[in-house]
Protein backbone atom coordinates (compact mmCIF):
# COMPACT_ATOMS: atom_id res chain seq x y z
CA UNK A 1 0.00 0.00 0.00
CA UNK A 2 3.07 2.45 1.21
CA UNK A 3 4.22 2.34 -2.95
CA UNK A 4 0.73 2.88 -4.46
CA UNK A 5 0.45 5.60 -1.85
CA UNK A 6 3.54 7.21 -3.00
CA UNK A 7 3.04 6.93 -6.63
CA UNK A 8 -0.40 8.46 -6.03
CA UNK A 9 0.68 11.17 -3.77
CA UNK A 10 4.29 11.82 -5.89
CA UNK A 11 5.14 15.44 -6.46
CA UNK A 12 4.00 16.34 -9.98
CA UNK A 13 5.66 19.77 -12.30
CA UNK A 14 3.25 23.10 -12.46
CA UNK A 15 0.52 22.24 -15.83
CA UNK A 16 1.30 23.12 -19.20
CA UNK A 17 -1.12 25.41 -20.79
CA UNK A 18 -1.26 22.60 -23.95
CA UNK A 19 -2.71 20.32 -21.56
CA UNK A 20 -5.81 22.43 -21.01
CA UNK A 21 -6.57 22.59 -24.47
CA UNK A 22 -9.93 20.72 -25.34
CA UNK A 23 -10.05 18.01 -27.46
CA UNK A 24 -7.91 15.34 -25.63
CA UNK A 25 -9.55 11.54 -25.98
CA UNK A 26 -11.54 11.11 -22.63
CA UNK A 27 -10.34 8.54 -20.21
CA UNK A 28 -11.67 6.08 -18.35
CA UNK A 29 -11.38 5.86 -14.70
CA UNK A 30 -9.44 2.74 -13.29
CA UNK A 31 -10.16 0.69 -9.90
CA UNK A 32 -7.21 -0.73 -8.08
CA UNK A 33 -8.02 -3.27 -4.56
CA UNK A 34 -5.51 -3.24 -2.48
CA UNK A 35 -5.61 -6.26 0.40
CA UNK A 36 -4.60 -5.85 3.98
CA UNK A 37 -3.64 -8.59 5.50
CA UNK A 38 -4.01 -10.74 7.78
CA UNK A 39 -7.41 -9.87 7.80
CA UNK A 40 -9.60 -10.86 4.70
CA UNK A 41 -11.15 -7.14 4.26
CA UNK A 42 -10.35 -5.69 0.54
CA UNK A 43 -9.81 -1.78 0.87
CA UNK A 44 -10.57 -0.09 -2.46
CA UNK A 45 -9.09 3.40 -3.17
CA UNK A 46 -10.48 4.88 -6.25
CA UNK A 47 -7.81 6.16 -8.32
CA UNK A 48 -8.77 7.61 -11.57
CA UNK A 49 -6.39 7.74 -14.77
CA UNK A 50 -6.89 11.85 -14.12
CA UNK A 51 -4.79 11.68 -10.82
CA UNK A 52 -1.46 13.11 -12.12
CA UNK A 53 -3.44 15.39 -14.38
CA UNK A 54 -5.72 16.91 -11.23
CA UNK A 55 -2.64 17.08 -8.87
CA UNK A 56 -0.97 19.34 -11.83
CA UNK A 57 -4.21 21.57 -12.32
CA UNK A 58 -4.60 22.13 -8.18
CA UNK A 59 -0.74 22.98 -8.09
CA UNK A 60 -0.85 25.27 -11.36
CA UNK A 61 -4.27 26.97 -9.55
CA UNK A 62 -2.49 27.12 -6.00
CA UNK A 63 0.52 28.80 -7.39
CA UNK A 64 2.30 31.52 -5.08
CA UNK A 65 0.81 35.03 -5.54
CA UNK A 66 -2.25 34.15 -7.90
CA UNK A 67 -6.02 33.11 -7.03
CA UNK A 68 -9.45 32.64 -8.77
CA UNK A 69 -11.45 34.85 -10.67
CA UNK A 70 -14.90 34.07 -10.08
CA UNK A 71 -17.31 34.62 -13.17
CA UNK A 72 -19.70 32.43 -12.92
CA UNK A 73 -22.87 34.53 -12.15
CA UNK A 74 -25.49 32.80 -13.55
CA UNK A 75 -27.17 35.01 -16.80
CA UNK A 76 -29.97 36.46 -13.62
CA UNK A 77 -27.47 37.71 -11.45
CA UNK A 78 -25.39 39.02 -14.13
CA UNK A 79 -28.42 40.71 -15.34
CA UNK A 80 -28.41 42.26 -12.08
CA UNK A 81 -25.09 43.62 -12.04
CA UNK A 82 -26.04 45.32 -15.56
CA UNK A 83 -28.87 46.22 -14.39
CA UNK A 84 -27.03 48.23 -11.46
CA UNK A 85 -25.16 50.06 -14.43
CA UNK A 86 -27.89 50.61 -16.12
CA UNK A 87 -27.31 48.06 -18.81
CA UNK A 88 -30.03 45.45 -20.49
CA UNK A 89 -29.34 41.94 -19.38
CA UNK A 90 -28.67 40.90 -22.99
CA UNK A 91 -26.08 38.11 -24.50
CA UNK A 92 -24.13 40.54 -25.97
CA UNK A 93 -23.99 43.00 -22.85
CA UNK A 94 -22.82 40.18 -21.12
CA UNK A 95 -20.61 38.84 -23.69
CA UNK A 96 -18.70 42.53 -24.00
CA UNK A 97 -18.18 42.86 -20.29
CA UNK A 98 -17.11 38.91 -19.87
CA UNK A 99 -14.72 39.67 -22.57
CA UNK A 100 -13.70 42.79 -20.68
CA UNK A 101 -12.43 40.73 -17.77
CA UNK A 102 -10.98 38.00 -19.54
CA UNK A 103 -9.13 39.81 -21.90
CA UNK A 104 -7.06 42.77 -19.15
CA UNK A 105 -3.70 42.99 -20.00
CA UNK A 106 -1.53 40.89 -17.63
CA UNK A 107 -4.47 39.52 -15.57
CA UNK A 108 -2.46 36.07 -15.25
CA UNK A 109 0.26 37.32 -13.37
CA UNK A 110 -2.47 37.76 -10.63
CA UNK A 111 -5.23 35.25 -11.29
CA UNK A 112 -4.35 31.51 -11.86
CA UNK A 113 -8.33 30.60 -12.77
CA UNK A 114 -11.27 31.53 -13.71
CA UNK A 115 -14.38 30.30 -13.01
CA UNK A 116 -16.92 30.53 -15.94
CA UNK A 117 -20.97 30.12 -16.38
CA UNK A 118 -22.05 28.06 -19.21
CA UNK A 119 -22.97 30.42 -21.69
CA UNK A 120 -19.22 31.89 -21.21
CA UNK A 121 -17.62 28.68 -21.51
CA UNK A 122 -19.12 28.32 -24.58
CA UNK A 123 -19.00 31.82 -26.17
CA UNK A 124 -16.16 33.80 -27.99
CA UNK A 125 -15.16 37.54 -26.93
CA UNK A 126 -16.24 40.14 -29.54
CA UNK A 127 -13.44 39.83 -31.47
CA UNK A 128 -14.74 36.25 -32.41
CA UNK A 129 -11.80 34.73 -29.72
CA UNK A 130 -12.71 31.68 -27.72
CA UNK A 131 -13.16 32.69 -24.02
CA UNK A 132 -11.34 29.68 -23.11
CA UNK A 133 -8.39 30.27 -25.58
CA UNK A 134 -7.69 33.90 -24.32
CA UNK A 135 -7.59 32.46 -20.44
CA UNK A 136 -5.19 29.65 -21.65
CA UNK A 137 -3.29 32.99 -23.54
CA UNK A 138 -3.08 34.75 -20.01
CA UNK A 139 -1.81 31.46 -18.27
CA UNK A 140 -5.25 31.36 -16.45
CA UNK A 141 -7.10 27.80 -15.95
CA UNK A 142 -10.92 27.70 -17.39
CA UNK A 143 -13.36 26.54 -14.67
CA UNK A 144 -17.36 26.15 -14.52
CA UNK A 145 -19.61 26.03 -12.30
CA UNK A 146 -21.71 23.06 -12.72
CA UNK A 147 -24.40 23.36 -9.79
CA UNK A 148 -27.90 24.12 -10.51
CA UNK A 149 -28.47 26.28 -7.69
CA UNK A 150 -30.23 26.23 -4.48
CA UNK A 151 -33.86 25.41 -3.87
CA UNK A 152 -35.62 24.55 -0.59
CA UNK A 153 -34.51 21.41 1.70
CA UNK A 154 -38.19 19.88 2.85
CA UNK A 155 -37.62 18.97 6.42
CA UNK A 156 -35.84 21.34 7.33
CA UNK A 157 -35.47 24.71 9.12
CA UNK A 158 -36.56 26.87 6.20
CA UNK A 159 -32.82 26.09 4.47
CA UNK A 160 -32.21 25.10 1.57
CA UNK A 161 -29.95 22.53 -0.75
CA UNK A 162 -27.95 22.49 -3.96
CA UNK A 163 -29.51 20.48 -7.03
CA UNK A 164 -27.37 19.36 -9.87
CA UNK A 165 -26.26 15.77 -9.59
CA UNK A 166 -28.54 14.39 -12.63
CA UNK A 167 -26.53 14.05 -15.41
CA UNK A 168 -23.32 15.51 -13.93
CA UNK A 169 -20.71 12.87 -15.39
CA UNK A 170 -22.16 13.55 -19.08
CA UNK A 171 -21.73 17.30 -18.69
CA UNK A 172 -18.17 17.65 -16.67
CA UNK A 173 -16.84 15.08 -19.48
CA UNK A 174 -18.46 17.73 -22.22
CA UNK A 175 -17.06 20.50 -20.24
CA UNK A 176 -13.48 18.61 -20.18
CA UNK A 177 -13.85 18.49 -23.74
CA UNK A 178 -14.62 22.04 -24.12
CA UNK A 179 -11.31 23.26 -21.95
CA UNK A 180 -12.27 23.27 -18.64
CA UNK A 181 -10.21 21.79 -16.25
CA UNK A 182 -11.50 22.32 -12.88
CA UNK A 183 -15.47 22.90 -11.13
CA UNK A 184 -17.42 24.62 -8.80
CA UNK A 185 -20.31 23.42 -6.77
CA UNK A 186 -21.90 25.51 -4.27
CA UNK A 187 -23.77 25.02 -1.69
CA UNK A 188 -24.90 26.90 1.58
CA UNK A 189 -25.57 27.13 5.67
CA UNK A 190 -27.53 29.32 7.23
CA UNK A 191 -27.04 29.94 10.96
CA UNK A 192 -30.01 31.78 11.74
CA UNK A 193 -32.27 28.81 10.41
CA UNK A 194 -29.90 26.47 12.68
CA UNK A 195 -28.55 25.07 11.12
CA UNK A 196 -30.04 21.73 11.06
CA UNK A 197 -27.81 19.08 11.00
CA UNK A 198 -30.41 17.50 7.96
CA UNK A 199 -28.84 21.03 5.94
CA UNK A 200 -25.21 20.26 7.15
CA UNK A 201 -25.18 16.45 5.65
CA UNK A 202 -27.06 17.09 3.00
CA UNK A 203 -24.79 19.89 1.89
CA UNK A 204 -21.85 17.01 2.69
CA UNK A 205 -23.05 14.54 0.63
CA UNK A 206 -23.89 16.87 -2.16
CA UNK A 207 -20.50 18.30 -2.53
CA UNK A 208 -18.59 14.70 -2.03
CA UNK A 209 -20.72 12.91 -4.91
CA UNK A 210 -19.23 16.47 -6.75
CA UNK A 211 -16.68 15.88 -6.15
CA UNK A 212 -16.07 12.05 -6.88
CA UNK A 213 -18.05 13.00 -10.53
CA UNK A 214 -15.98 15.61 -11.21
CA UNK A 215 -12.58 14.10 -10.49
CA UNK A 216 -13.76 11.08 -12.91
CA UNK A 217 -14.26 13.13 -15.64
CA UNK A 218 -10.53 15.49 -15.46
CA UNK A 219 -11.80 18.33 -13.46
CA UNK A 220 -10.21 19.70 -10.41
CA UNK A 221 -13.60 20.50 -8.07
CA UNK A 222 -13.79 23.45 -6.02
CA UNK A 223 -15.77 22.15 -2.77
CA UNK A 224 -17.15 25.49 -1.40
CA UNK A 225 -20.52 24.94 1.29
CA UNK A 226 -20.84 28.41 2.09
CA UNK A 227 -21.79 30.11 5.46
CA UNK A 228 -23.82 32.40 4.96
CA UNK A 229 -22.53 36.49 6.34
CA UNK A 230 -26.53 37.23 7.23
CA UNK A 231 -27.54 37.28 10.98
CA UNK A 232 -26.66 38.93 14.20
CA UNK A 233 -24.58 35.98 15.55
CA UNK A 234 -20.79 36.56 17.10
CA UNK A 235 -17.66 35.09 15.92
CA UNK A 236 -17.56 32.21 18.08
CA UNK A 237 -20.81 31.10 16.64
CA UNK A 238 -19.66 30.69 13.32
CA UNK A 239 -16.47 29.11 14.37
CA UNK A 240 -18.63 26.57 15.84
CA UNK A 241 -20.92 25.89 13.10
CA UNK A 242 -17.53 26.23 10.95
CA UNK A 243 -16.18 23.41 12.40
CA UNK A 244 -19.23 21.19 12.40
CA UNK A 245 -20.01 21.58 8.51
CA UNK A 246 -16.13 20.76 7.91
CA UNK A 247 -15.95 18.02 9.87
CA UNK A 248 -18.93 16.53 8.00
CA UNK A 249 -18.14 17.89 4.59
CA UNK A 250 -14.44 15.77 5.08
CA UNK A 251 -15.85 12.82 6.31
CA UNK A 252 -17.78 12.45 2.94
CA UNK A 253 -15.20 13.22 0.80
CA UNK A 254 -13.27 10.48 1.96
CA UNK A 255 -16.48 7.88 1.81
CA UNK A 256 -16.65 8.97 -1.70
CA UNK A 257 -13.29 8.29 -2.17
CA UNK A 258 -12.12 11.52 -3.42
CA UNK A 259 -8.35 12.72 -3.98
CA UNK A 260 -7.53 15.51 -1.31
CA UNK A 261 -4.20 16.59 -3.59
CA UNK A 262 -6.99 17.13 -6.88
CA UNK A 263 -9.62 19.17 -4.93
CA UNK A 264 -9.71 22.93 -4.09
CA UNK A 265 -11.62 24.55 -1.17
CA UNK A 266 -13.17 27.80 -1.33
CA UNK A 267 -14.89 28.26 2.11
CA UNK A 268 -16.30 31.34 3.77
CA UNK A 269 -14.20 33.11 6.68
CA UNK A 270 -14.52 33.33 10.31
CA UNK A 271 -16.47 36.78 10.95
CA UNK A 272 -18.94 37.65 12.87
CA UNK A 273 -22.71 38.00 11.17
CA UNK A 274 -23.39 40.68 9.39
CA UNK A 275 -25.97 42.18 11.23
CA UNK A 276 -23.61 41.53 14.58
CA UNK A 277 -22.76 44.60 16.27
CA UNK A 278 -19.68 43.35 17.63
CA UNK A 279 -17.00 43.50 14.25
CA UNK A 280 -14.12 41.35 14.53
CA UNK A 281 -10.29 42.74 13.07
CA UNK A 282 -8.43 41.26 10.63
CA UNK A 283 -6.04 39.74 13.21
CA UNK A 284 -9.06 38.35 14.88
CA UNK A 285 -10.70 37.06 11.47
CA UNK A 286 -7.32 35.11 10.16
CA UNK A 287 -6.92 33.71 14.20
CA UNK A 288 -9.96 31.97 13.80
CA UNK A 289 -10.09 31.33 10.15
CA UNK A 290 -6.63 29.54 11.00
CA UNK A 291 -7.54 28.04 14.23
CA UNK A 292 -10.26 26.19 11.78
CA UNK A 293 -8.12 25.20 8.74
CA UNK A 294 -5.98 23.84 11.27
CA UNK A 295 -8.36 21.54 13.06
CA UNK A 296 -10.08 20.58 9.86
CA UNK A 297 -8.09 20.55 6.69
CA UNK A 298 -5.71 17.79 5.86
CA UNK A 299 -2.66 19.24 4.73
CA UNK A 300 -2.94 16.88 1.32
CA UNK A 301 -5.33 19.70 0.27
CA UNK A 302 -2.81 22.37 -2.15
CA UNK A 303 -5.34 25.07 -2.04
CA UNK A 304 -7.51 27.02 -0.10
CA UNK A 305 -9.18 29.79 -1.76
CA UNK A 306 -11.65 32.42 0.09
CA UNK A 307 -14.86 33.47 -0.97
CA UNK A 308 -15.63 37.28 -0.07
CA UNK A 309 -19.15 36.87 1.09
CA UNK A 310 -20.23 40.12 0.93
CA UNK A 311 -17.57 41.96 2.14
CA UNK A 312 -15.97 45.07 1.18
CA UNK A 313 -12.97 45.03 -1.91
CA UNK A 314 -10.99 46.23 1.24
CA UNK A 315 -11.97 44.15 4.10
CA UNK A 316 -11.55 40.67 1.86
CA UNK A 317 -7.86 41.73 0.96
CA UNK A 318 -7.01 42.85 4.44
CA UNK A 319 -8.28 39.45 6.17
CA UNK A 320 -6.88 37.67 3.41
CA UNK A 321 -3.47 39.81 3.97
CA UNK A 322 -3.89 38.97 8.08
CA UNK A 323 -3.89 34.78 6.84
CA UNK A 324 -0.67 34.86 5.13
CA UNK A 325 1.61 36.66 7.72
CA UNK A 326 3.31 33.30 8.52
CA UNK A 327 3.74 30.24 6.64
CA UNK A 328 0.53 27.81 5.93
CA UNK A 329 0.02 23.89 4.92
CA UNK A 330 -1.60 24.62 2.06
CA UNK A 331 -1.75 27.88 -0.44
CA UNK A 332 -4.45 30.75 1.32
CA UNK A 333 -5.78 32.79 -1.45
CA UNK A 334 -8.91 33.90 -2.82
CA UNK A 335 -11.42 33.11 -5.22
CA UNK A 336 -13.98 36.52 -5.49
CA UNK A 337 -16.70 37.86 -7.47
CA UNK A 338 -17.82 40.67 -6.25
CA UNK A 339 -14.40 42.09 -4.68
CA UNK A 340 -12.46 41.93 -7.65
CA UNK A 341 -14.98 43.06 -10.18
CA UNK A 342 -17.28 45.70 -8.05
CA UNK A 343 -15.29 49.18 -8.93
CA UNK A 344 -14.50 47.38 -12.16
CA UNK A 345 -18.02 47.06 -13.27
CA UNK A 346 -19.18 50.84 -12.27
CA UNK A 347 -16.05 52.29 -13.82
CA UNK A 348 -16.59 50.37 -17.03
CA UNK A 349 -20.94 51.56 -16.69
CA UNK A 350 -21.31 50.07 -20.71
CA UNK A 351 -19.70 52.50 -22.50
CA UNK A 352 -16.79 51.45 -25.03
CA UNK A 353 -14.12 54.23 -23.81
CA UNK A 354 -14.12 53.21 -20.06
CA UNK A 355 -13.04 49.54 -21.06
CA UNK A 356 -9.64 50.52 -20.17
CA UNK A 357 -10.13 52.28 -16.77
CA UNK A 358 -12.34 49.42 -16.09
CA UNK A 359 -9.38 46.50 -16.74
CA UNK A 360 -7.35 49.02 -14.72
CA UNK A 361 -9.60 48.70 -11.83
CA UNK A 362 -9.57 44.79 -12.09
CA UNK A 363 -6.05 44.94 -11.88
CA UNK A 364 -5.61 46.98 -8.86
CA UNK A 365 -7.59 44.65 -7.17
CA UNK A 366 -6.45 41.61 -8.28
CA UNK A 367 -2.83 42.96 -7.73
CA UNK A 368 -4.03 43.94 -4.37
CA UNK A 369 -4.96 40.21 -3.60
CA UNK A 370 -2.01 38.98 -5.23
CA UNK A 371 -0.13 40.74 -2.56
CA UNK A 372 -2.37 39.53 0.14
CA UNK A 373 -1.40 35.81 -0.86
CA UNK A 374 2.34 36.83 -0.27
CA UNK A 375 1.44 38.31 3.38
CA UNK A 376 2.91 41.70 2.13
CA UNK A 377 -1.10 44.08 1.17
CA UNK A 378 -0.44 47.42 3.11
CA UNK A 379 -3.97 49.14 2.26
CA UNK A 380 -2.45 52.18 1.39
CA UNK A 381 -4.05 54.44 -1.49
CA UNK A 382 -7.62 52.52 -1.63
CA UNK A 383 -10.29 54.29 -2.98
CA UNK A 384 -13.95 54.91 -0.81
CA UNK A 385 -15.35 52.61 -3.42
CA UNK A 386 -13.38 49.72 -2.47
CA UNK A 387 -14.34 50.07 1.02
CA UNK A 388 -17.99 49.74 0.89
CA UNK A 389 -19.25 46.61 2.14
CA UNK A 390 -21.06 44.59 -0.16
CA UNK A 391 -23.52 42.24 2.02
CA UNK A 392 -27.02 41.69 0.85
CA UNK A 393 -29.45 40.40 3.45
CA UNK A 394 -30.76 36.75 1.46
CA UNK A 395 -28.50 37.32 -1.51
CA UNK A 396 -29.30 34.37 -4.27
CA UNK A 397 -26.10 33.86 -6.83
Amino acid sequence: MASASATLLKSSPIINKSEWIKGQNLRQPSVCVIRCHPTSAALTIRASSYADELVKTAKTIASPGRGILAMDESNATCGKRLDSIGLENTEANRQAYRTLLVSAPGLGEYISGAILFEETLYQSTVDGKKMVDVLVEQNIVPGIKVDKGLVPLPGSNNESWCQGLDGLSSRTAAYYQQGARFAKWRTVVSIPNGPSALAVKEAAWGLARYAAISQDSGLVPIVEPEILLDGEHGIDRTFEVAQKVWAEVFFYLAENNVLFEGILLKPSMVTPGAECKEKATPQQVADYTLKLLHRRIPPAVPGIMFLSGGQSEVEATLNLNAMNQSPNPWHVSFSYARALQNTCLKTWGGRPENVKAAQDALLTRAKANSLAQLGKYTGEGESEEAKKGMFVKGYVY
